[in-house]
């Protein structure tokens, strides 16, 4: 059974929380230190950027987190080291990994390196359904499970290519556009319901969770999930509190009282 596998069993009705740290921000040292704060705030799975020059998936709030990192100096073998140095900390929490295509194809050998590392995902964001095959099959081999991302204008036909595809969790995003918080909490239950009709692995939610009432909308509309990204970060690169920030809204998932 592979540790996503596990997470949903041992989560049973409870939503998971996932939380999204850019690896190296602001330096590598804090970088470790964050990724422990995120799993003692009691998140489920963790979702890690490579910093990237050119991250077209995402806002200004984690573009900045990768040129802080890439400014100190943080390379891609940093950032396996620190994905095998958690593991090796903890052997039971889904580590997933958010990257883009250049990086995978400059370093031969990432996606099987990141395998090794303790990696347990690997989502390559610009890269679509239809082109994700060869991808899908090197991580197949590697032994990484692959996350590819739905959203409401999806056609029926690419979901069900998706569904073939996907392993761990379907990443499904909140809106059109790119990772940001949003003060909206708009979440789609029908994409929800398509996803899982077409078969796909668990729908998880991300791009704009950044508030309790987020997470209840999330979870309201079917997702099994929630993955918060941009409002981590931001928290980060203003040195506040990030693991109490994850207990409120991990404790959403859970329906418990400090939610409300």
């Amino acid at each position: 059974m592979s540790r996503y596998s596990a997470m949903f069993e041992r989560l049973s009705g409870e939503g998971a929380f996932g939380a999204f740290l850019m690896l190296g921000d602001p330096d590598l040292e804090s970088s470790a230190a964050l990724l422990d704060a995120v799993i003692e705030g009691g998140a489920d799975m963790i979702e890690v950027g490579i910093p990237f020059s050119d991250p077209v998936a995402d806002g200004s709030v984690i573009q900045a987190a990768a040129q802080r990192a890439l400014s100190a100096g943080v390379r891609v073998a940093d950032c396996l080291e620190l994905i095998a140095s958690l593991r090796r900390r903890n052997s039971q929490v889904p580590i997933g990994i958010l990257t883009y295509a250049n990086i995978v194809l400059a370093r031969p050998g990432f996606i099987r390196d990141s395998a090794e590392a303790g990696a347990d995902s690997l989502l390559i964001a610009d890269v679509p359904a239809l082109e994700a095959q060869p991808f899908v099959r090197e991580m197949e081999q590697a032994g990484i499970e692959p996350v590819l991302i739905a959203a409401a204008n999806t056609p029926d036909e690419t979901l069900k290519r998706i569904a073939n595809l996907s392993k761990a969790y379907t990443y499904c995003v909140s809106r059109a556009g790119i990772t940001g918080t949003h003060a909206a909490g708009q979440f789609d239950a029908e994409l929800i319901d398509r996803v899982k009709q077409a078969g796909a692995p668990p729908p998880i939610f991300g791009f704009g969770i950044s508030k309790p009432e987020h997470v209840r909308a999330a979870l309201d509309s079917g997702a099994k999930g929630v993955i918060c990204g941009s409002a981590i970060v931001n928290l980060v690169s203003r040195r506040q509190d990030v693991a109490s920030f994850v207990q409120s809204l991990k404790a959403v998932t859970r329906n418990d009282s400090m939610a409300e």
